[in-house]
């Protein structure tokens, strides 16, 4: 499994929210380029950059240390108010490998299928899901969508991989919810990218041992075990798993 780092930029800081909640917020590193030299000297290749102020706002804020984080030489899977396709056209220019689109893709099927049409394996589809139910900008608002039934649905639009986020427990460090990332790669053969619990090596060992059944299951999302020192990255070689 490849693990992703997770680099989460609010008010040009890198911080973590604890699910999702812009009121619980902890600040690492006033300059989020920091983490990525770390994550990149422990052997990462990829990082996934979560944009808050632009989840929250519907349009990218933080362009510019994306592009410093890129200049690095890591692949940068981004995410947070990338809606229109202008956008996505932006950020990729930034030195982007992929862009996440989460809110647009309850909104509007016929985006998505576009999207995924001009820019292929470029775009993934984040699923964040609260009670198995889809959340939306920023996770504040629910959808009507159940997140399985969305994922079936992107996958019939040419959708080739998703991040699933589990609200509940993301940022816990209680361990992801195995069963709904189980019933995910289940429901589609799209890649799955897991987010949300991961707070012990353990926990990394259970989703690989996870992926041996659905090989899909491609890779992992880890913020706050990393940053807290649960998981010492110069233990593990984050280029895999």
């Amino acid at each position: 499994m490849i693990i992703y780092p997770a680099i989460d930029i609010r008010g040009g800081k890198c911080v973590r929210l604890f699910q999702g909640r812009a009121d619980q917020q902890t600040d690492y590193f006033d300059d989020p380029v920091e983490p990525a030299r770390l994550w990149q000297k422990a052997g990462a290749e990829w990082v996934h950059v979560v944009d808050l102020d632009g989840a929250f706002e519907g349009v990218p804020q933080n362009l510019d240390i994306v592009k410093h984080i890129a200049a690095l030489g890591l692949k940068v899977q981004l995410g947070g108010g990338i809606r229109d396709r202008a956008t996505a056209e932006k950020v990729l220019a930034a030195g982007v490998q992929r862009f996440v689109v989460g809110t647009k893709a309850c909104e509007s099927p016929q985006f998505v299928a576009e999207m995924a049409e001009v820019f292929g394996p470029s775009l993934v589809v984040g699923i964040d899901a609260k009670d198995g139910m889809a959340a939306v900008r920023g996770w504040v608002e629910a959808s009507k969508h159940r997140a399985l039934d969305l994922a079936k649905e992107m996958a019939d639009l040419g959708v080739r991989r998703v991040v699933y986020t589990d609200i509940d427990t993301d940022g816990a460090l209680g361990g992801p919810n195995l069963k709904a990332q189980e019933e995910m790669c289940r429901a589609v053969d799209l890649q799955v990218i897991a987010s949300g619990g991961v707070g012990s090596v353990e926990d990394l060992e259970n989703l690989r041992e996870l992926s041996r059944t659905y090989p899909h299951l491609e890779g992992v999302i880890v913020g706050k075990a990393l940053y807290d020192g649960r998981i010492e990255a110069g233990e593990l070689n984050l280029k895999s798993f």
